[in-house]
């Protein structure tokens, strides 16, 4: 269990002036308790005492002396980023993946575990707090270092509550994550869904530093799309803003598992890149795929599909290619509906971007309507497969570092 030494000083570190004066730290470290007043018009006598507090709990410390302009020179401040620790969590449909890192985004651990076919809310919130147990325990983990666990669930997600209100690829309702491992760790739990928290990785660490307006897609099982505007993750009226993948891209398509038929998701997610495959197999294509698969069609998959395109087979390489036009079809109709500044990629299939990609803006440029919007930027997350669960870390940080929460 979290000392209540840990849950009081997040606490404590955690209010509007003393959030500012964090992430003004962090942003400009090595930075004097001056400069810090200068930039968040707070009083010196202010400023000072908050700097008091903060140092007390170990978050920030005071490093070499700073350049005199005169008198006494100045004392600075850093983030001490190592002597707290994050929890993150992707809960995907086969697995779950857990991190723990530093402040600043260090992986120090990360395990993989993997789902049951069978499962229920209570096996899988079972399955979830084994794993956090499992990597806090890690012999090279302070366990007292830990200061939140941010979850990644992919579905439809109620943050405010910390619900996984719907999870389609585990057929499950009304999972009370936040409330559950809340109970259990006696920390500070946030809950997101995968793409916003995607998107969220990226415009801390990633790809979205340099853009306060994008939309973060993530590839995998399913399609979903966090979109960030001015800096702050948008949620839409019911939470349910950004399920691209249930665009309908032709009325007449496959059938998707959300009941419409010619969903996005059924072109471009790997389960549909799948099926697209084993369908020509079945009709008696060739593929070098066959020979991978040893002749089972159920051991195919989106990843068994890339290598295959990366030894040079033209079916495997067509339908990834056939999955980044439909993809760019999707991009296309999103860049008319927000116009973001970028749009980043992730998520399983993201792996397979060199086969992707290219369809994907060759159909954007295409059929966007502008020259500037056939030229939107679009591009792969720096952390690749990774991109969920680093934004997961990133949820906890957004409470603790933002006077106004962005998530």
């Amino acid at each position: 269990m979290t000392t209540k030494w840990q849950t009081g000083s997040f606490q404590l570190m955690k209010s509007m002036n003393r959030s500012l004066i964090l992430n003004i730290i962090r942003q400009k470290e090595p930075i004097s308790r001056a400069e810090i007043a200068k930039l968040t018009k707070l009083t010196p006598p202010t400023v000072s005492n908050l700097v008091k507090e903060l140092l007390q709990t170990g978050i920030i410390i005071e490093r070499t002396l700073g350049e005199s302009s005169g008198g006494r020179k100045p004392t600075l401040l850093t983030l001490n980023g190592e002597n707290f620790h994050v929890i993150g969590l992707d809960v995907g449909s086969k697995d779950i993946k857990v991190i723990i890192t530093t402040l600043s985004c260090k992986l120090l651990k990360k395990k993989c575990f993997p789902i049951p076919e069978s499962i229920n809310n209570d096996k899988l919130l079972e399955l979830i707090i084994d794993s956090i147990h499992s990597i806090k325990s890690s012999e090279e983990i302070d366990e007292k270092k830990i200061i939140g666990i941010g979850v990644a669930m992919h579905g439809i997600v109620d943050p405010e509550k910390g619900e996984s209100v719907f999870a389609p690829n585990l057929n499950l309702h009304h999972i009370p994550i936040k409330a559950v491992l809340e109970k259990e760790f006696d920390m500070i739990v946030k809950v997101e869904n995968d793409a916003r928290t995607m998107s969220l990785g990226e415009l801390w660490f990633g790809n979205g530093m340099s853009s306060e307006s994008f939309v973060c897609i993530n590839v995998g099982r399913g399609i979903g799309a966090g979109i960030v505007i001015n800096g702050k993750l948008f949620h839409g009226n019911h939470s349910i803003s950004g399920e691209i993948g249930h665009m309908m891209i032709d009325v007449n398509g496959p059938k998707c598992p959300c009941g419409n038929y010619g969903c996005l998701q059924t072109f471009s997610s790997g389960p549909a890149i799948a099926e697209g495959v084993k369908k020509l197999l079945r009709l008696g294509h060739s593929s070098l795929i066959e020979e991978l698969a040893e002749n089972n069609l159920d051991k195919i998959n989106a990843e068994l599909i890339y290598d295959a395109a990366k030894k040079g087979d033209q079916l495997c390489t067509t339908a990834l290619q056939q999955a980044g036009y439909y993809l760019g079809i999707g991009l296309t109709n999103l860049i008319h509906l927000i116009n973001p500044a970028q749009i980043i990629i992730g998520g399983g299939v993201s792996n397979a971007h060199e086969f992707v990609i290219e369809g994907v803006r060759k159909t954007v440029s295409q059929k966007a309507l502008t020259e500037s919007a056939k030229n939107t930027e679009i591009i792969i997350s720096k952390f690749g497969a990774d991109a969920t669960v680093i934004g997961a870390v990133a949820l906890i940080l957004v409470e603790l570092f933002s006077s106004k929460s962005a998530a």
